[in-house]
Formats: C-alpha cells, sequence, structure tokens
C-alpha cells in the first residue's frame, strides 16, 4: 500500500499530537476523588510500598506499564537519525504493545550514543517499570547494553530487534522443516547479516535445534570466516572453518536462506542451487532479498516467507513482543530467559498448525488460511496469538524459576486475556476486510471537499471502494494537485451539469415524484444538485451506495436519499444507528437519528433493522427496549408504547433475542438482571440499546461520544432499499472511511 508524504504527516499531526495520551484509569471528579488520588489518601499505599516494595505492583500501574527505550542510532531502515526523529517510531511500537496486549508504554528516548550512559539510565528507571523494550540501537553497542541490563535489573530487559524476529522466523522455521521433511538439526543455513536480529536468529536455531557447524553466516564483506580479521567478537562467535569467500557460493546446497541484509541481495540463479525443497526467508523491509515472485518463480519447491504483509508467510515482530512481555509481566517475571523466548517460538509454530477459526477468515477478507507452504506463521491480527502465546510464556517463566507470581488456574488466565484484548476492537477490522473482498461503487455528492478526496485516495489504495466524486471536474482535479495527491484511474469524477444521464435521472426522479407535487421541469433542476445526482445513481443502479453529510445537516442528505432511493418494502420507517466502542466491549444505539417519536410499530421495526443490521457484523444481538421503566414499575403512554413494541417484535420475528421495557442501567447490568429480573432472556446484559425517542437517543451518544472516552461510529442508516449513509458534520478522514466500509457491506448484503 502506497503512503503518501503528506498523508502520514497529517496523520501524525492532526489534533492531539503524536500518537499517545494518558488517561486516568480511577475516577478523579470530586473532592474526595482527589482526596484519595493524591492527598491525604495516597499516603496510606506510599507507607506499604516503603515496608515492602513488592506491594509496588498491587497500588500502581508498575506491573503493567513498559518502557519503550532507544537512542535513535538505528532506526528503522533510517539509520542513525537521533532520539527526536526516532521519537515517532517509539511512539508507535507503544500503539502496537497497547492494541495487541493492553499494555501500557513511556517511550523513553535517550540523547546519548554512550553504551554506559544508556545502561545507566535505564538503570534508574527500575523502580517505575515492570519491564525494558530496547528499540533501534544499533550494533554491536545493542549487545552490550542489553547484556548488562539484564544482569542488573530485576524486571524483564528485551531488544526486540534482536529477538523479535529470531521468535517468529524460529516459528517459521519448525513448521517449514516440517512441512518439507527436512530435520532442524541437519539442515545447512545460510544467514545473510550479521547485525543484532541475525545473531539473535542464529542463536535461537541452535535452541531449537539446529547445529552450529551448519549454519554460515555473512555480512557486506561476504561469509565470516575463521580467515578473517575485521570481526567483532558477536561476529566471532559464527565464524566457520571454510574457503568460501561470498554469499552466492554459501548458498549453493544450502537448505535454508535467511536474509536480514539488503534488498536485491539474492538472483534467481542463486536460489535455485540451493538444495531440494529449500526455505527462503526473505526478511529486508520494505524490499526483500530477493522478491516473493521471483523465488516462487525460480523455486516452486520451496517454501518463501517476508517481512511483509501483502505476500504469505509474513515474519512480523508483533506477533511476539506485546504477547511475551504480556506473560512475563502477568508472572512478575524478573527476566525473559531463552526458556521463555523458546515457549514462544513453539506456541506459534503450533498455532499456526490449528484450525484457522471463522473470525480470523473473516477478518483477513474471507480468505481461507491452513497450515501449508502458504501459511506457517499466525497472522498477526489473529487474536488467538494473545491466549496462546502469553501463557506458554508465563509458563516457561514459572518452570524456569524466573516468576515471582505463579498461575494455577489457566483457565480463568486466558479468559482474562481474552477480556483485555476486547474482541470487539475488531468490529471496525472486520468491515473494512468484508468490504475489501467485494468492493463497490460509492458515490460523494460532496467530492469537491478536501477530505473527501483525500478519503477517496485512501479508499482505492486499501481496496475498499471505487470512489465516485461528484462536482466541478476542473475544480476537482485542481483540488488533488493542491494535495499532492495522484488521481487514481478508480476514481470517477461526474459533473452533473455535463453528465449523459442527467436527462435520464430526471425523469426517473419526475416519476417518482409526479403525485407529490414535482414537475418535470423541476425534476431536471432538483437532479442538477449534487446530492440528488448521487441518490438517483444509487438508484438507477450506477451506484452501489452513497455517502454524504460531511458540510450539510443531516436533513439534507437524508431527505434526497428517502425521494431518490426510498424505504424497503417491509418498512415504513428509516432510522439511524451509532457503533459505539467502550470499555472493551461494543454497544449499538438505534434511533439516535430520524425518528422523533416512534410509535410501538415503528419502534419494533426499528429494533428488527437494528438486529439484522448488527448480525452483519458477526456479533450476536441483544436487544433492549429502553424506557423510565422497570417491566411495568411506572405505567403511562410512554412505557406501554416501549412494552407493545417488544411484543410485536416477538410476534413478527420471533428468532431476535429482545427484552423490555426497561431501564438503561438495568440493561447493561447482568447482575441486576439477574437478581431482579430473573424472568429476562437477556442473561448477559444487551448490546443493541432501542430508545423510545429521537431525544434520548441523540443526547445518549452525544454524551458517549464527549464524555464516556467511547470510538463512536455512525450513523448508519437503516431500512433504505440501497446503500446511502450519513456523515457527521466535520466528520474526520479516517470516519469517512469507517463509513464507507460499512457502506460497502451494507451494499453487499442489499445485492
Amino acid at each position: 500500500m502506497k503512503i503518501r508524504k503528506e498523508e502520514a504527516l497529517e496523520y501524525h499531526s492532526r489534533h492531539r499530537k503524536g500518537k499517545i495520551e494518558v488517561i486516568p484509569s480511577k475516577p478523579c471528579l470530586t473532592a474526595k476523588d482527589l482526596s484519595l488520588a493524591y492527598t491525604p489518601g495516597v499516603a496510606e499505599p506510599c507507607k506499604i510500598i516503603a515496608k515492602d516494595p513488592d506491594a509496588v505492583y498491587n497500588y500502581t500501574a508498575k506491573g503493567n506499564l513498559v518502557a519503550v527505550v532507544s537512542n535513535g542510532t538505528a532506526v528503522l531502515g533510517l539509520g542513525d537519525i537521533g532520539p527526536e526523529a526516532g521519537k515517532p517510531v517509539m511512539e508507535g511500537k507503544g500503539i502496537l504493545f497497547k492494541r495487541f496486549a493492553d499494555i501500557d508504554v513511556f517511550d523513553i528516548e535517550i540523547n546519548s550514543k554512550d553504551p554506559q550512559e544508556v545502561i545507566r539510565t535505564v538503570q534508574l528507571l527500575e523502580p517505575t517499570f515492570g519491564g525494558i523494550n530496547l528499540e533501534d540501537i544499533k550494533a554491536p553497542e545493542c549487545f552490550e547494553i542489553e547484556e548488562e541490563l539484564k544482569r542488573t535489573m530485576k524486571i524483564p530487559v528485551f531488544h526486540d530487534d534482536q529477538h523479535g524476529t529470531a521468535i517468529i522466523s524460529t516459528a517459521a522455521l519448525i513448521n517449514a522443516c516440517e512441512l518439507q521433511k527436512k530435520k532442524l538439526s541437519e539442515v545447512k543455513i545460510v544467514i545473510n547479516g550479521a547485525g543484532a536480529s541475525a545473531i539473535a536468529c542464529a542463536k535461537m536455531y541452535l535452541l531449537a535445534g539446529a547445529k552450529k557447524e551448519n549454519i554460515i553466516m555473512c555480512d557486506s564483506k561476504g561469509v565470516i570466516s575463521k580467515s578473517r580479521t575485521d570481526l567483532n567478537k558477536y561476529k566471532q562467535e559464527f565464524a566457520v572453518d571454510t574457503d568460501l569467500k561470498t554469499l552466492e557460493e554459501a548458498l549453493v546446497g544450502a537448505d535454508v536462506f535467511v536474509g536480514l541484509s539488503v534488498a536485491g541481495v539474492v538472483s534467481q540463479d542463486m536460489v535455485k542451487k540451493m538444495a531440494k525443497k529449500p526455505i527462503i526467508f526473505a526478511m529486508a523491509n520494505p524490499d526483500p532479498e530477493i522478491t516473493y515472485h521471483d523465488a516462487v518463480a525460480a523455486r516452486p519447491d520451496a517454501i518463501v516467507a517476508t517481512g511483509r504483509s501483502d505476500f504469505p508467510n509474513q515474519v512480523n515482530n508483533v506477533l511476539g513482543f506485546p504477547f511475551i512481555f504480556r506473560g512475563a509481566l502477568d508472572v512478575r517475571a524478573t527476566s525473559i530467559n531463552d526458556e521463555m523466548k523458546m515457549a514462544a517460538a513453539k506456541a506459534l509454530a503450533q498455532l499456526a498448525r490449528e484450525k484457522v477459526p471463522e473470525m480470523v477468515i473473516k477478518a483477513y477478507g474471507g480468505q481461507e488460511f491452513s497450515f501449508g507452504k502458504d501459511y506457517i506463521i499466525p497472522k498477526p491480527f489473529d487474536p488467538r496469538v494473545l491466549w496462546t502465546v502469553a501463557p506458554a510464556v508465563a509458563k516457561a517463566a514459572i518452570e524456569s524459576g524466573v516468576a515471582k507470581k505463579i498461575i494455577t488456574d489457566w483457565k480463568a488466565y486466558e479468559e482474562e486475556l481474552k477480556e483485555r484484548l476486547g474482541i470487539s476492537k475488531e468490529i471496525l477490522r472486520m468491515v473494512v476486510n468484508k468490504a475489501i473482498k467485494q468492493p463497490k461503487k460509492i458515490v460523494f455528492p460532496e467530492g469537491k471537499e478536501e477530505k473527501i478526496i483525500l478519503a477517496a485516495s485512501s479508499l482505492v489504495q486499501s481496496g475498499i471502494a471505487y470512489p465516485i466524486l461528484i462536482g466541478d471536474e476542473n475544480l476537482i482535479l485542481s483540488k488533488f494537485n493542491e494535495l499532492k495527491v495522484e488521481k487514481n484511474n478508480n476514481i470517477l469524477i461526474i459533473d452533473p451539469l455535463k453528465s449523459d444521464k442527467l436527462e435520464l435521472y430526471a425523469k426517473r426522479l419526475y416519476e417518482k415524484r409526479n403525485r407529490k407535487g414535482m414537475t418535470l421541469t423541476a425534476a431536471f433542476e432538483t437532479v442538477k444538485q449534487p446530492i440528488y445526482f448521487a441518490a438517483m445513481m444509487v438508484d438507477s443502479g450506477d451506484a452501489d451506495g452513497l455517502i454524504g453529510g460531511l458540510t450539510t445537516h443531516y436533513p439534507a442528505t437524508i431527505k434526497p436519499a428517502l425521494e431518490c432511493i426510498g424505504v424497503k418494502e417491509e418498512f415504513s420507517v428509516v432510522s439511524g444507528l451509532y457503533i459505539i466502542i467502550a470499555k472493551n466491549e461494543v454497544y449499538f444505539f438505534a434511533d439516535t437519528t430520524v425518528n422523533i417519536n416512534p410509535d410501538s410499530e415503528q419502534l419494533a421495526q426499528i429494533a428488527i433493522s437494528a438486529a439484522d443490521t448488527v448480525k452483519e457484523f458477526e456479533i450476536m444481538p441483544r436487544v433492549a427496549m429502553l424506557s423510565f421503566s422497570n417491566f411495568g414499575s411506572s405505567r403511562n403512554e410512554y412505557s406501554e408504547k416501549v412494552r407493545k413494541a417488544v411484543e410485536i417484535v416477538r410476534k413478527k420475528r420471533p428468532d431476535i433475542l429482545i427484552d423490555g421495557e426497561m431501564q438503561a442501567d438495568t440493561a447493561l447490568s447482568p447482575d441486576i438482571l439477574k437478581n431482579d429480573f430473573p424472568f429476562s432472556p437477556l442473561k448477559l446484559g444487551a448490546n443493541v440499546l432501542i430508545f423510545p425517542d429521537l431525544n434520548s437517543g441523540n443526547i445518549a451518544y452525544k454524551l458517549m461520544a464527549k464524555l464516556g472516552q467511547a470510538t463512536v461510529v455512525g450513523p448508519i442508516l437503516m431500512g433504505m432499499k440501497k446503500s446511502a449513509h450519513v456523515l457527521q458534520r466535520g466528520s474526520s478522514i479516517d470516519d469517512i472511511i469507517n463509513m464507507t466500509a460499512i457502506a460497502v457491506v451494507d451494499a453487499q448484503s442489499k445485492q
């Protein structure tokens, strides 16, 4: 995927600068909260910790806090760019820790190239952190720094550049040898690259069963042999007694090639000379030592892995460090030792051999995976990695004697990990990947807006949709130039005033509206408006869906959509639904945007629409019809309206799990339902909340967005004949992309 410079800079600089923030985990709203959080209440845990330093894990964030430490001397492929320039990478690392394993991170950039200064700085940070992740520190200094910190500190220290690739590639190598019918103890391995990750890989392969005499390592000067006099002590460990001089010579008859170097150093002729059924791990990023296609073309019998996500078998460090630290932190390990690293590698290897669940297949756009030459390691977004690798690491820590906390109920621990991950966070990713599987033509009536143009570019690059921008073509093209965005051929620009469909759409609109006061002349004038033209494109089948409302009020978009596209035959109302993601849970709020005071029949239709929409997200709906009354506790016309709606839904759609009328806290609390209303079928609480009127629904979702620290996605317009959705005014580019993915999935289902 091509990322524009402007797009990347805007991502890192918009709104709150950077990519991370600190959010309080305890309330601090009242004077009492303040007294508990700080003085005088804070003195109590301080006194306990002073007597028992290990109590710091019970009363502070230390046990879930990792420092990502760098001095900026080897940042990605950029080299020594300094600590300030490396900070965006370290913040990004923090996001990965949080996203994949719910680990909090402070990034620490040290302004020194002196290993001893780096060592002393990190040592002094030990009281603050539960673990240290060293990052982007050049070799050979990184070896010295990690070794000394591991020797002197009593918390886990892990240099991901060394061990991350080593662990993931070891898992891949174990499985590749299995598939190629080769014994790890017998394979001849050639490693190109002799930096931190290469040396760590070689050591891990030895732990896994490879033989040192079967490993040849090369650097930029060729084979690392005992005859060379320019080797540091780390390279000397893998110097071999050989007459081979070059990588090309070393690859003759080799079973395994591991590339941790630079692009293009391996040719097709070189891999043709490898042994039968070779294993080729070309892991230079972003461009491998030999491209995936060239390697497969030269050796169809090979198993090939790269560091890239657009080819099979991506060796990605994100499969390792978040989960290794999760397991280490959860047992308060004093170090991350070889036993823990090998446990992680073996757990990953085993997971790849298991049946891939439907949720993972759907997360990757429906692509099937099964253990074989194109699937030797799990996918990075497979949530099972967390509750597979972390327990394996934790068990290894306990068994090897470095754990200070013992886990005995491993099933409970697995459930705790699943709760940490928050499967609900996958909902948007699932929608996007579902859209990518069958992209649709989505029309944007506000085609001249900068955000729409930038979103359209991303949509095409991501393969989510084929955007159609409505507006003056010259103006839109000039905006592309101003924004330095390439006009992709999959982005269509249509000026309604110049379109040969204008007359057809006008006549079609006239047929729809002639008995509602619209003349043919008025229809011609109306379809010249971008929103009406776009809606008629969808109605006529020239577009699959519509996204509007970025710069207009909600009614200005929904009214044309209703007039041109209309409501589904079995419905009399359309309604709006918001996705609310809060505290690792996902909820759906409806109707939040359309119906001011729906009657019982309309409420029932809204509930049915919401339940069916939620199923599209692969979530089982549990519907609560909300009121100020709990099951008749306060009878009046408002609560009766809701109660009757429940009866209508049960009669029309007995397959929907629904109950009400009920108060919001009752709907969301399994304990209240169990203790006070055991007759309710909503044993687990509701995840779909149907509001009795627009006042309550609109207020609720906006409060969640502003005060509830929730991610709010929507609104999703339900009940339309074809896919049409309305943005919130001023939506961000990400909001537009997410809503477009939803529109595509909606169009897929309606098709």
